[in-house]
């Protein structure tokens, strides 16, 4: 029987050609396609406009750079077999379909706290059930059961496919340059040492440059302040919601996305209703949490239809950086301005403030380390063979303060 072979056309990569039917048939399924309604940088338009790239996108361009990372493998003699590599592009496929509309803000609101990869590996069990169990293997990687190891790393490791793609997206939709990074040659320089990646010396550059793009990514664009505000925001509204639907106020809102103000979805929760729980989670857009914004805005809660009308009009609670977190006096001032504007209780004000601390460490070896193979075959870590970075700067835990809270105008200003 002759392949059809279908080509998809990138702006990253160039044409991507979908290397089986079953690949293509996954790519089809509607669990896979509701990640072209889901954007892949969250609110991150509200700083970068180009950022409207969808999270089916990134999952096609990792699975292009996969299919790459194999072939090189391949080619130095490796055995990787047909089933195996089928399974690797399953993985990067389906690694990220368990992310709902607006990730981290879903995390710390509608599913109180449940990771989006256990709903990812409780999706790639329910369609294993449909394909019956032709994605055995892409679970067993994704779960790091497999017996070669580095197919576990390619999907989830500090040099995987995943970063590897959405540095580059996410820099081309940006506009940011600082993280394009040499994703081809990269792949080019992947090898394997006792079942585990390794990265050919002539390569040390291309990792150098790697782990700096990926720091200036996470500040420039990542953890950007607007970026942050605007999520803080969205949590702030979707947290009023939830409470107004607690207390039996009928909202407006997408049955999928009612299913998930109206329940306490929690960890217990799924774990004794899982097939009911991913039934409403895989209806779950950005489109809900949008439309719902748009209606909410002229709620008659005061603290719902303001957060709600400043998220879709774009006026976002102002930001600010220290280096230590605001004393709970000055957090009173603001809190007190709201209740007075407002005239709503304290609880209520608390919604138009927000106090956070946030930290990233953008390399740690004891995590999982890069690992350099040189010709003579000694292995040694990035952080030991890089003459040029500094590796202890890199993987000093940086932490910043934030505070976000809406800023009141006075009148004729």
């Amino acid at each position: 029987m002759t392949i059809k072979k279908k080509i998809i056309n990138d702006p990253v990569f160039g044409f991507i050609t979908i290397p089986n039917n079953f690949l293509y048939k996954l790519i089809q399924h509607p669990v896979l396609q509701r990640l072209n309604r889901i954007r892949q940088m969250g609110l991150a338009f509200y700083v970068y406009p180009g950022a409207q790239h969808t999270r089916l996108h990134h999952s096609i361009g990792a699975m292009y750079l996969m299919d790459e990372a194999i072939k090189v493998l391949r080619a130095k003699g490796h055995e990787i077999t047909d089933d195996e590599a089928t399974g690797a592009l399953a993985c990067i496929l389906l690694h990220d379909v368990g992310h709902g509309p607006f990730s981290h803000a879903l995390e710390h609101t509608l599913t109180n706290g449940i990771h989006h990869e256990e709903f990812s590996l409780s999706l790639m069990n329910y369609l294993n059930k449909e394909f019956k169990g032709d994605l055995d293997i892409c679970i067993s990687i994704f779960k790091n059961g497999y017996p070669k190891k580095f197919l576990h790393q390619l999907v989830s490791g500090q040099l995987d496919v995943d970063r590897l793609d959405y540095l580059r997206r996410d820099s081309f939709f940006t506009g940011v340059t600082e993280g394009n990074i040499g994703s081809a040659r990269i792949i080019k320089m992947l090898d394997l040492k006792n079942d585990k990646l390794v990265v050919e010396a002539k390569g040390i550059y291309s990792i150098e440059n790697f782990l700096t793009s990926r720091r200036l990514m996470y500040w420039q664009v990542y953890l950007h302040k607007t970026a942050v505000a605007a999520e803080k925001m969205l949590i702030k509204a979707l947290m009023r919601a939830k409470e107004l639907a607690s207390k039996g106020n009928n909202l407006f809102a997408s049955p999928a996305l009612q299913y998930f103000l109206e329940k306490n979805i929690d960890k217990a929760y799924f774990e004794k209703n899982p097939e009911e729980v991913l039934l409403h989670f895989v209806k779950l857009d950005d489109n809900d949490i949008w439309s719902a914004l748009k209606v909410w805005a002229e709620h008659e809660d005061i603290v719902l239809s303001k957060l709600s009308d400043c998220l879709v009009n774009r006026k976002l609670f102002k930001i600010e950086i220290t280096n230590e977190a605001l004393s709970p006096s000055q957090i009173q001032k603001h809190i007190k301005t709201y209740m007075d504007e407002f005239g709503i209780d304290e609880q209520g004000a608390s919604y138009f403030c927000s106090s956070d601390v946030i930290c990233t460490n953008m390399y740690n070896e004891a995590d999982d380390s890069i690992d350099i193979l040189y010709n003579d075959g000694v292995i040694k870590d990035i952080s030991e063979a890089s003459d040029m970075l500094n590796i202890q700067l890199l993987s000093k835990k940086v932490e910043k303060h934030y505070f976000s809270y809406l800023k009141i105008i006075p009148p004729n200003t």
